[in-house]
């Protein structure tokens, strides 16, 4: 992907704002899912995990609203009010192996892989309003893959192989609602510079390198 953003460009600062408001709806719908996750979730250790997340995903909230401000952002959201429900209403309703499924393997997972394209075509100050998030979520999603890969560990092997086939349908199902919200993402990504195909092919990778990861059984 060639770097040809330039910061005064209109196209370039209004695709550029729209993505800074879409992933910080995102991040902020994680933050109340996994907050509302806490309740019951099935011991301390994942208790803990989703606490920091909480966290993390409240700093980054505060880091893009504050960048946003500075960058001259046109705030209107990008996600409707319904459309934020009906997410966090999907969460709210997924038991917890599915749960770590769409939110790790999906959200954060390929979510992040996608932002990170961008990241190099970004202006300055874009870059480092995301350098935090970013590198925070590497964090989530090695607790979720090994949250989901311990969870894996204590099936059945009919039961583990199950959960596993359904993992890629899981990824393609949400992947479908999230474009069906009518957010025309490919134009928005051009309009910063990148090349869509090469980032979808990216995206598509990662994706078959987390299932591979998933699959990999933990060592005695």
């Amino acid at each position: 992907m060639r770097q040809i953003y330039s910061p005064t460009r209109p196209d370039y600062r209004s695709a550029m704002g729209q993505l800074l408001v879409l992933y910080t709806q995102v991040d902020k719908l994680i933050m109340l899912a996994c907050a509302e996750r806490l309740a019951s979730a099935p011991d301390d250790a994942a208790r803990l995990g989703l606490a920091q997340q909480v966290g993390d995903e409240s700093r980054h909230v505060a880091i893009q609203q504050e960048w946003m401000t500075r960058f001259g952002t046109d705030t209107t959201p990008v996600l409707s009010a319904p459309q934020e429900q009906a997410i966090l209403a999907h969460f709210r309703a997924l038991g917890w192996i599915d749960f770590l499924i769409d939110m790790y393997l999906c959200v954060e997972a390929l979510g992040s892989d996608a932002v990170e394209q961008i990241v190099p075509l970004a202006d300055p100050g874009t870059q480092e309003s995301l350098r935090i998030p970013l590198a925070d979520e590497l964090n989530h999603i090695a607790f979720g893959v090994n949250r989901l890969r311990e969870e894996l560990a204590r099936m059945q092997p009919a039961e583990r192989q199950a959960c596993l086939t359904r993992i890629p349908q899981r990824i393609a199902d949400l992947t479908r609602t999230f474009f069906a919200t009518g957010i025309d993402v490919q134009a928005l990504f051009v309009a910063v510079g990148a090349d869509f195909d090469g980032l979808r092919n990216t995206v598509l990778a990662r994706k078959d390198e987390i299932l591979r990861e998933v699959a990999t059984p933990l060592a005695a």
